[in-house]
């Protein structure tokens, strides 16, 4: 470097032909000549793993070098955005039309002491040769006079992308009023106008970036996040603004936790065990993409998933994360400077380069062979990556094209940091431009003077620039007091692709223009999450002596929502209505009852359709041999009707299935009461008869003259009649109804019926079971009659299978609720009414169908009458003390003939039977 430095004072010439460079000769640079020539600092250069083996600066001969580092494409195509708007600025008219712009652009290698080198040699320059004969190590320097390297002199430089390399260059050339104008550096602390008096960036302020991760967070009720930054003043400072705005929106850091720029091992296992032993599924990192490679590198090596990451602008956009670590980076959230939809002519720029150009630039060389993975015939690029030697690569054909390969040198899709680039090449111009409009006498300096664009002082410079406002690619660009400019982010979600890729999706955007209430607007329904929202969704419950943020997620009460996250109450749902699982929303209950459509009310409908056609096919057999001895020997009249009845009990098994309404109600338990009373009925009526007929063999006993047709008739009424008086009374006083049932299952609304008289549902329910008591009496008592008349044991066995039925019933009618009390309802009027059916007609069926030849006046009569000649002899004592003289023993046997004789004939008992 030059042992003076231009710092605008005016010096002898004995003092500039003093001037001596010390050290090695620099060549990596790109250098155009122009009346003014702007300074540029890129990191060319950078760690992908912050390693020491990836990336090393030495000292040599007093000078820090950047020996080797992973090359940056995308530094690249920054740097070429410079040389793009200076070249675009020189070819209008309208612009600077007496002033050619130069360049002179250097590595950073993103590393303080080779930026401040850099530095240093575009404010001083450097000669433009040196002595062939004397190599660097030979001297400490060359007298070439201060004359040789006038014309390279930068006065202002635009650099450098990272805080903390901004913030040394500042520190060193502030003294000297050399304006800096960074495109990437955000740290708040660089908004000092007072210690940085000379700085200024088209990259936004960090405050304003921490003010939108804050409300972002906020907004989706994440108020428990991890916050984690690498070891550098861009973190540190925007952490510790992070941690005082969070507080206003409610939100609390789980942790906070630094980690070095040398990421070792050991370092990665103390932030990862950080990261797991933490509840906090939000993650906030501060950091750049190379710091970031490697943290996800140990996150997927440790199977670590389920972390919503948000980015900060350092490496919202950085693609090349997402090619070993997309899985873990979907949902990914960010905030991104500004985008530019398009630099006109800039993709022509980037990728029409001549062969020319790539041999002449090291940077464009040393570009060529890592995309291309060769070596070019006489490179001038002298840096050497990874652990072999670049020479040993092929020599490239000269067929290599960008556009068959992906390079992000050559991806205009996401123009953020570079429209950031091209601005400030715009702020540089128009503040020269407001110079050479200047009037002389009217100037702003003293005594109205104006500066000279082609040789004007730093500091003048600066002046312009503070005061700067003008358009570029529509967008207005003005500053504030502190050099900012208006910040504006877009919110960017990163998506996959069906091919894999990766998807910038801008899902919303912060504008800092805007009121407060209005600066964020996102739209959560573009939103790719990687597992879903990270929210504490139920009621509060804090933690007795530690801070608002330290609470614990209770469930709410059964019934109960917390609508407002991280709410201190719950809020209890309406009669109708019941929470989620997520119990953050009352839903609609499910509504229940037994319908048709269920496979519950399918199976009950057939079942009772098919008891209804099977009741009716019997009485079509019964009318088609109602002439044939066994059927009207059965007492035809009374079987018809009880067929008739035993229909209506199948089908009121319809009457419960379906949604229960006030009217079905009050039809469904009378129309059950009465069909059951009237089939019990008739039955009673038949036993009664039969068992009369057959007790009824005294001489002169007119018993059976009660047991008539009209009489049968009469007691099928009469049973039949007490049943509807009780039901009349129910349906008057309390008659049953629907109802909503909410309390027996909270998530559920029974539609049911209630009996709204208890004591008149049992009441039915109790006269039905003593109509089937004497029933079972009266055939129990009949059993030992004839066999091919006897329907008494059929009877029996059907009030055994009523009774078994019902008094199940009774027990699980109780205990069950809703559609299953129905269905338990209809299934013991079904089983009931087939136990019925199959009992007294099925025997007669198989006579009809099966066996034809039993059913004759011949067989019945004749078999009977050896049954019972047989049950006399067996009894003849008890009949001989029991009846008088003129009334023999067989006279039973006589009434037995008399009897069937007179079913067979009329199909109806006789009103007498005497003794011939």
């Amino acid at each position: 470097m030059f042992l003076s430095v231009i710092s605008g004072k005016p010096g002898s010439a004995a003092a500039l032909d003093n001037c001596v460079f010390l050290g090695e000769e620099e060549k990596n640079s790109l250098y155009e000549d122009g009346d003014v020539v702007v300074g540029g600092l890129f990191p060319l250069h950078y760690s992908p793993v912050s390693s020491v083996a990836a990336y090393r600066i030495v000292f040599v001969h007093g000078i820090f070098l950047c020996i080797y580092g992973v090359f940056s494409s995308r530094g690249l195509r920054w740097m070429q955005t410079m040389t793009f708007a200076i070249k675009e600025i020189n070819q209008r008219s309208d612009l600077l039309p007496q002033i050619k712009l130069g360049f002179h652009i250097r590595d950073s290698c993103n590393d303080i002491p080779v930026s401040l080198r850099a530095a240093l040699l575009l404010v001083n320059g450097q000669p433009e040769s040196v002595s062939g004969d004397e190599s660097p190590g030979k001297h400490n320097g060359s007298n070439l006079g201060c004359a040789a390297i006038n014309r390279t002199v930068s006065s202002v430089i635009i650099g450098d992308a990272a805080s903390g390399v901004s913030m040394a260059l500042l520190q060193s050339l502030g003294s000297f009023h050399i304006p800096l104008v960074s495109y990437f550096a955000s740290c708040s602390c660089l908004s000092n106008q007072k210690e940085f008096p000379t700085f200024m960036r088209t990259m936004p302020s960090d405050t304003f970036q921490v003010r939108a991760l804050a409300r972002l967070v906020s907004y989706f009720s994440w108020t428990w996040v991890g916050v984690i930054g690498v070891e550098s003043d861009y973190a540190r400072f925007a952490i510790q603004l992070f941690l005082q705005e969070s507080v206003q929106y409610g939100v609390c850091a789980a942790y906070t936790y630094f980690y070095p720029v040398v990421l070792s091992q050991h370092a990665l296992d103390e932030l990862l065990d950080v990261i797991q032993m933490s509840s906090s599924k939000v993650i906030i990192n501060f950091s750049s993409e190379s710091e970031m490679q490697r943290i996800l590198r140990e996150v997927q090596r440790r199977n670590i998933s389920g972390l919503q990451w948000i980015a900060s602008e350092a490496w919202a956009t950085a693609k090349s994360l997402w090619e070993k670590s997309a899985d873990l980076l979907m949902g990914t959230l960010g905030f991104a400077i500004r985008r530019a939809a398009v630099i006109p002519g800039l993709k022509q720029h980037l990728t029409c380069l001549s062969p020319s150009h790539i041999h002449e630039s090291a940077f464009l060389a040393e570009f060529w062979e890592e995309t291309f993975k060769c070596r070019l015939n006489g490179s001038v690029n002298s840096h050497s990556h990874g652990v072999g030697s670049d020479l040993d690569r092929p020599l490239c054909e000269g067929t290599e094209d960008l556009s068959d390969v992906y390079s992000p040198y050559s991806d205009v899709t996401q123009l953020r940091v570079s429209y950031n680039v091209y601005k400030a090449v715009y702020l540089v111009a128009h503040a020269l431009q407001d110079m050479s409009n200047c009037k002389v006498g009217k100037g702003p300096f003293s005594h109205g003077t104006c500066a000279d664009p082609k040789s004007f002082k730093p500091w003048q410079l600066i002046h312009y620039m503070k005061r700067a406002n003008f358009s570029a690619l529509g967008e207005k660009i003005n500053f504030d007091q502190n050099g900012d400019p208006i910040a504006y982010y877009d919110l960017l979600n990163w998506q996959k692709r069906p091919d894999g890729s990766l998807h910038l999706v801008k899902v919303g955007f912060y504008d800092a223009s805007m009121l407060t209430g209005r600066s964020l607007v996102i739209n959560d329904s573009a939103i790719q999450w990687p597992v879903g929202k990270q929210v504490c969704s139920l009621q509060k419950g804090l933690r007795k002596g530690e801070p608002i943020c330290c609470y614990d997620c209770v469930p709410c009460a059964e019934g109960e929502v917390s609508n407002m996250t991280d709410s201190l109450e719950c809020l209890r749902c309406s009669e109708d209505t019941w929470p989620n699982n997520e119990r953050n929303l009352c839903i609609p209950k499910t509504i229940e009852y037994l319908s048709y459509h269920e496979f519950m009310g399918i199976l009950l409908c057939v079942a009772s359709l098919l008891g209804a056609c099977l009741s009716i096919s019997i009485i079509a057999t019964f009318y088609t041999y109602k002439d044939t001895a066994l059927v009207r020997a059965n007492n035809m009249e009374l079987s018809f009707l009880l067929l008739v009845f035993l229909v209506v009990c199948f089908l009121v098994g319809l009457l419960f299935i379906g949604k229960p309404s006030d009217w079905l109600c009050r039809i469904r338990y009378p129309a059950f009461g009465i069909s059951f009373a009237l089939c019990i009925s008739c039955l009673l009526a038949k036993t009664a008869v039969v068992l009369m007929a057959f007790r009824a063999t005294l001489p002169g006993s007119n018993v059976m003259k009660w047991f008539g047709a009209k009489q049968q008739r009469a007691s099928v009424l009469l049973g039949t009649a007490v049943q509807v008086i009780i039901c009349l009374i129910w349906l008057l006083t309390s008659p049953p109804h629907a109802t909503s049932n909410t309390h027996y299952h909270s998530a559920t609304i029974i539609i049911e019926c209630v009996t709204g008289s208890e004591v008149g549902f049992w009441c039915v329910l109790g006269y039905i079971g003593i109509l089937a008591c004497m029933c079972f009496v009266m055939a129990f008592l009949a059993r030992k009659l004839p066999d091919n008349f006897n329907e008494a044991r059929f009877i029996t066995f059907s009030m055994l299978i009523f009774f078994a039925v019902w008094v199940t019933f009774i027990p699980v009618y109780v205990s069950t609720a809703g559609k299953y009390t129905v269905a338990v309802h209809i299934f013991a009027v079904l089983a009931s009414a087939f136990g019925l059916l199959f009992c007294i007609f099925a025997p007669k069926c198989y006579i009809l169908m099966l066996k034809p030849e039993k059913n004759s006046k011949k067989h019945i009569i004749y078999r009977t009458a050896d049954k019972n000649k047989h049950a006399s002899m067996n009894n003849k004592n008890r009949y001989t003390k029991s009846y008088p003289a003129h009334f023999t023993p067989g006279g039973s046997l006589s009434n037995v003939e008399v009897l069937l004789t007179s079913l067979l004939k009329t199909g109806k008992i006789p009103p007498i039977i005497m003794s011939p």
